[in-house]
């Protein structure tokens, strides 16, 4: 059966990024000094964000320009393909018709530089000789440690210690870009050693590796922070994917009727899915939009909408969201990129409003899913992605079941050829279910702080 590939000129690479903020419903609430209450200001920001990166975090203008030599880089591989997943139709014997957004063919293999690129650029258009950031599976990781080599910056990676010891060439492929990768929790800061010292043996979380990647930040002069997901100004960075998504779609004569992303702390979703909320609330076609979990990370299905800071030594600012509790440590599944206790204020906010379905699934169902999905159309998802096709295989069967002819569309956010071992785990029996429960929820939610 033909491949069909919807794949645009260098020419129309996004010139401007998307901000939702200027379209939605109520605007989004403020972001809070944990010590006075009150609104944080840019400068409260200053020691971590390059100004540049500050006002973009704060922007309610609709678009926002693409640095030349950012869109420079970025035309290495943007625009990025968006597949027609016939073979995978036909497998499933669906009347569906499903697309994917393939964010595979980065340098990195996922979404990531599509923000590291950004973040880069404007740290050193500032003078900023060095970035410390967190990484949870190694996306975010890789994707700053090729940014950095681009821009001549020193990167310090503090990686989640499940992941890091059971993705060495992630590691490995941070360290030939020139950054330095630290198993989190680490003895390098406070906050690494009071969680071991609590816990010798920590799997580590991506709230505790923000805590110490945030720490290094403010500790020197000459370096400043990146995040690779949740903030507004990380989203925003995002949607050139949907963008993009819906010049394709232009050419392929459709419109989806179900637009999906798998959901950790929101990015790769936001990425493709504002875009087409944004023409949505300007008087465009309603799309049913579904935002997938993992059972053993629920934030968006079974945490509580409230005030909570980012990280875990609560070292941040307290931004409204879904979440878990800042103390949640997730067991240490394979999705490492999904292991956030919170979500993207943004994509909260459009939770709470209904204009998103969020769900969960197990880690089985998901990669039974990412299998289904290789031996159909070749390539072979990342663990996190794997939940996004895991719910546009059921979307897709729903189609059959009612005769329905919907369009799906979905973000294929990375591949997963450096996580091979969680495959190996899958075929030999070693992954289980881990869904977690709601009394671990409650424990979770109790330290939350008094912010209404």
């Amino acid at each position: 059966m033909e491949t069909i590939k919807y794949q645009l000129p260098e020419s129309e690479v996004p010139k401007f990024w998307y901000n939702i903020a200027a379209d939605l419903p109520q605007p989004p609430h403020p972001v809070l000094h944990p010590g006075t209450g009150q609104p944080v200001g840019p400068d409260d920001l200053a020691p971590l964000f390059p100004m540049g990166i500050i006002m973009q975090e704060v922007s309610t203008e609709r678009y926002i320009e693409i640095p030349e030599p950012v869109r420079d880089i970025l035309v290495q591989w943007r625009p990025s393909p968006l597949y027609r997943a016939r073979r995978l139709e036909k497998a499933l014997g669906t009347p569906a018709k499903i697309y994917y957004k393939y964010e595979g063919v980065s340098p990195a293999g996922s979404h990531k530089p599509n923000t590291a690129i950004a973040q880069a650029f404007y740290s050193k258009n500032e003078g900023v000789k060095r970035i410390s950031t967190e990484t949870g599976a190694g996306q975010w990781g890789s994707a700053l440690s090729l940014a950095g080599s681009f821009f001549g910056l020193e990167i310090e990676v503090y990686m989640v210690r499940v992941s890091y010891d059971q993705k060495p060439y992630r590691r490995a492929f941070m360290e030939s870009f020139g950054a330095t990768c630290v198993a989190s929790p680490s003895n390098q800061t406070n906050s690494g050693r009071a969680i071991l010292e609590q816990d010798p043996d920590s799997t580590g979380s991506l709230g505790i590796a923000i805590s110490e990647a945030v720490e290094s930040a403010a500790q020197r002069d000459d370096t400043k922070y990146a995040l690779g997901s949740v903030l507004n100004h990380v989203l925003m960075h995002q949607t050139i994917v949907g963008q993009e998504a819906l010049k394709q779609f232009d050419m392929a004569d459709d419109y989806p009727d179900i637009v999906i992303g798998c959901t950790g702390g929101g990015s790769n979703f936001a990425g493709l899915v504002f875009p087409f909320l944004g023409e949505q609330f300007r008087g465009g076609k309603q799309v049913d939009i579904i935002a997938v979990e993992p059972e053993n990370c629920p934030s968006l299905t079974k945490g509580r909408y409230a005030y909570d800071f980012g990280d875990t030594g609560n070292l941040t600012p307290l931004v409204k969201m879904h979440t878990l509790g800042s103390k949640f440590v997730p067991p240490g599944f394979h999705a490492g990129g999904l292991r956030y206790h919170g979500m993207a204020p943004l994509v909260s906010l459009v939770t709470e409003l209904g204009f998103v379905r969020p769900r969960a699934y197990t880690q089985l169902k998901t990669f039974s899913a990412g299998i289904e999905f290789a031996r159909s159309e070749g390539i072979l998802p990342a663990p996190e992605a794997n939940h996004a096709v895991a719910a546009a295989i059921d979307e897709a069967n729903r189609c059959k079941e009612e005769g329905s002819e919907r369009t799906i569309l979905f973000n294929l956010c990375g591949h997963g050829y450096f996580d091979m071992q969680a495959y190996t785990d899958y075929f030999s029996g070693n992954i289980h279910d881990q869904a977690y429960s709601s009394e671990e929820v409650a424990m979770a939610l109790a330290g939350l702080p008094s912010v209404a």
